[in-house]
C-alpha cells in the first residue's frame, strides 16, 4: 500500500512516497506552482506532480496510492480550483481513495508536532502560525499567513523586502539607509536603480524578496540596520505566535504549551534565533521551545497514513484541512 505527501509553497514543489514500509522516496523542483485568476492553478499543479508521483509508484513498485495529502501554501485563500479539480484527477490518475487537501500551516503543524496539542510557526518565503487544544469544540487558531502584500510578518520576503529598502535609502542618501545592504543588492541583483525594473514584472517576487533575508543575516553582525530589521521581525514572530497559543495569556496562562518553529527562514540562525527567544519569553513565557520532529513534507505523509487507518485528529474544518473521500 503506497501513500503520497505533497508540500507546495513559493519554494517550490515536493512529494514523498512510502510504500509497504519502505523509506520514503522523494522528488522535488524548485519552481512554484502558478496563482492564476482562480487561485493555485490546478492543471499546472497537476502537470508537475502526476509524472512525478507515477515515477516514484515505479520505484516503489506500487500501481496506485491508497492516500494522499496535499499541503499547499495559500490553500484556505486560493485553493478553490485545487478543491474543484483533485480529487477526480488523482482518482482517475493515481487511483487514490482517501485525499485530504491542506493549508501548508497545517502539514507544518503536523510535521512538527504530529498531533498533540501546541503551536507551530512556518516560516519561509511567508509566514503562519497554527495552533489547536485538540478538543472537539477548540478548531484551530490561525494568524497571518497573508502574503506578502498583506502580512506575513517577519518572514524571509518580509525580511528581505526590508533590507531592501533599507539598500535603496542609502541609494538615495535617505535617512535609514544601510551601506552594506546596499552593496550586497548590487552583488546579488546589479546596479540598485535597475532593481525595480528586474523585481516588479516578476511572478516570483515574494521568493526573490526572501532570498535577499539570508544577506540581512549576514549583515546584522556589523550593521545596525540590518540587526533592527532582525529585532523587528523577531517582534512579529513572537505577536504572531502568541496570537495562536491555545489557553489565556496573563497569569491564568496554561504552563508546558509545546511551540515548534519550523521552516527555512530558521536556518539564518542566530542573528535572528537570539532575538527571537527574548521576544518569545517575553510574550508567551509559558510556551515550551519544542524541537520539530519533521518538515512539512513529513507532515503530509503522516496525514496521508492516519488517512489509511482512519486516526487523524486533527481538527478537519473544510479550509485549512479538508478530507475530500
Amino acid at each position: 500500500m503506497a501513500v503520497l505527501g505533497v508540500d507546495s509553497g513559493g519554494s517550490g514543489l515536493r512529494l514523498a512516497l512510502a510504500a509497504d514500509g519502505g523509506p520514503a522516496l522523494t522528488w522535488s523542483t524548485p519552481v512554484p506552482v502558478e496563482t492564476g485568476a482562480r487561485g493555485i492553478d490546478a492543471g499546472a499543479f497537476l502537470d508537475r506532480m502526476l509524472p512525478a508521483a507515477r515515477e516514484l509508484l515505479r520505484r516503489a513498485g506500487s500501481r496506485r496510492c491508497e492516500a494522499v495529502c496535499v499541503g499547499a501554501s495559500g490553500m484556505s485563500t486560493l485553493g478553490r480550483d485545487l478543491r474543484a479539480v483533485l480529487p477526480g484527477a488523482l482518482r482517475e490518475a493515481l487511483g487514490v481513495h482517501r485525499l485530504a487537501l491542506a493549508s501548508d500551516a497545517v502539514t507544518a503543524y503536523a510535521g512538527a508536532l504530529g498531533q498533540r496539542p501546541g503551536a507551530v510557526v512556518a516560516a519561509g518565503t511567508g509566514l503562519v502560525a497554527l495552533g489547536t487544544d485538540l478538543t472537539p469544540d477548540g478548531g484551530w487558531r490561525r494568524a497571518d499567513g497573508w502574503g506578502h502584500l498583506l502580512g506575513d510578518c517577519g518572514s524571509g520576503a518580509w525580511i528581505g523586502r526590508a533590507g531592501l529598502e533599507a539598500a535603496m535609502r542609502a541609494h538615495d542618501g535617505r535617512n535609514g539607509g544601510s551601506a552594506p545592504l546596499l552593496k550586497r543588492l548590487e552583488a546579488v541583483f546589479g546596479p540598485a536603480g535597475e532593481l525595480p525594473g528586474r523585481l516588479y514584472p516578476r511572478a516570483d517576487r515574494p521568493a526573490v524578496l526572501a532570498s535577499f533575508a539570508p544577506e540581512v543575516g549576514r549583515c546584522a553582525a556589523d550593521d545596525p540596520i540590518a540587526a533592527d530589521i532582525l529585532r523587528t521581525a523577531a517582534r512579529h514572530i513572537a505577536e504572531t505566535a502568541a496570537a495562536v497559543c491555545p489557553g489565556p495569556a496573563g497569569p491564568a496562562a496554561p504552563a508546558g504549551i509545546s511551540l515548534a518553529l519550523t521552516g527555512g527562514l530558521f536556518r539564518m540562525g542566530e542573528p535572528l534565533l537570539t532575538p527571537l527567544q527574548v521576544e518569545l519569553q517575553k510574550q508567551i513565557p509559558y510556551a515550551v521551545s519544542t524541537e520539530r520532529a519533521g518538515d512539512p513534507l513529513h507532515g503530509a505523509l503522516a496525514v496521508a497514513r492516519a488517512l489509511t487507518t482512519d486516526s487523524l485528529t486533527l481538527p478537519v474544518d473544510g479550509s485549512l484541512l479538508c478530507v475530500v473521500c
